[in-house]
């Protein structure tokens, strides 16, 4: 099925002012990246770019999303934003000229699903300007059971944790952007199918390197429950010690429960993640430690930011490569140090 944009801005408004509790959670939120000069595997050369200057500007809420828009436009839009490396889009609120620049855009994406919860009042007035606005995420959304949900019913907006899923939002992109500018169409269709080939790879790679781990050690231990989508679709089981979103707090007996589970699992490692605080992963290792089990940590995950910009990771390729390959190596499976693409920096 093929994304479309709603046609008008009164009918997106319309959408978000109808949809009841979490249909409307989805729609909520949107903040922006600065993306421009990313280091990508997937070369200049690789893709169709435009002769000309960029025609037109595009914002988007995160850089997993930026970085898939750079990638299909190939040159014909400039891709602008805010949120970068190391910041928690759980928690981050919009200033005055993250609303200047979200106002001098031509088209916006915007992940969706409360992901980006406290930009919903900003992204409905930008919306009323009648700009072109995209939640990469509406596919999937419409595809029944797909998207995740907690005991609450709230919406997991980690998608782009399962490669297959963030194909899906590389369709919306190309989709989108041929609409705001047919005269671009077959470029962006054609990107569009580069880089999901190399998305592919980078799926197979996925589930190859997890897949080696001892069945028994295949546990995912975080800082917050980011990465579910990644445990489904690569067979994983997945603790996050604060829930899917990083506004939740843990509790002492959550870190009560994980310590005992880890010592009874004897899991020999555990994650911080790069946009939130290590306290209590590192509250867990001590724990841990104090029943007589040594628990590691195996390194640094990128959750719900990708890395330094101008390195590979810090585009979305070199994000899952690094997050599968540090948590294959840590739990004893197999992998090259270097990840799928040889990129990756040392101490994986």
């Amino acid at each position: 099925m093929k994304y479309h944009l709603m046609k008008s801005t009164k009918q997106f408004i319309s959408s978000i002012a109808n949809c009841p509790g979490r249909r409307f959670r989805a729609f909520a939120g949107t903040a922006l990246i600065a993306i421009s000069g990313l280091f990508s595997p997937f070369t200049s050369e690789t893709r169709a770019e435009s002769e000309s200057a960029p025609l037109y500007t595009v914002t988007a809420s995160v850089a997993m999303i930026a970085d898939i828009v750079d990638e299909v436009a190939g040159g014909r839009a400039n891709v602008e934003g805010i949120i970068g490396s190391g910041v928690d889009p759980h928690l981050y609120k919009p200033t005055t000229p993250d609303i200047k620049l979200m106002q001098r855009a031509d088209v916006i994406f915007y992940n969706g699903l409360n992901l980006e919860g406290k930009m919903g009042d900003v992204l409905i007035r930008v919306a009323r300007s009648g700009k072109a606005v995209y939640a990469v995420t509406e596919e999937i959304l419409d595809q029944g059971d797909y998207v995740i949900t907690d005991e609450e019913d709230h919406y997991d907006p980690h998608v782009w944790m399962d490669v297959q899923g963030w194909i899906k939002a590389v369709e919306v992109v190309s989709s989108g952007l041929s609409d705001f500018d047919p005269d671009g169409a077959a470029i962006y269709q054609k990107n569009a199918a580069d880089f999901t080939a190399e998305l592919e790879k980078l799926d197979a790679y996925a589930r190859e390197s997890i897949a080696s781990i001892p069945e028994s050690k295949r546990v995912l231990v975080t800082a917050h429950d980011a990465f579910g989508y990644m445990a489904r679709a690569y067979g994983l089981e997945v603790k996050g010690i604060q829930g899917i979103s990083t506004e939740s707090e843990a509790g002492v007996k959550d870190i009560e429960d994980l310590v005992s589970f880890l010592v009874d699992r004897q899991i020999p490692a555990i994650f911080v993640e790069s946009s939130v605080s290590d306290k209590n992963i590192r509250a867990l290792a001590e724990g841990a430690k104090a029943k007589g089990h040594e628990v590691s940590i195996g390194g640094e995950l990128f959750s719900d930011a990708m890395g330094v910009s101008g390195t590979y990771e810090g585009t979305y390729i070199g994000m899952i490569d690094h997050n599968v390959t540090t948590i294959t190596r840590a739990l004893g499976g197999d992998a090259p140090e270097r990840g799928l693409n040889g990129k990756l920096l040392p101490s994986h």
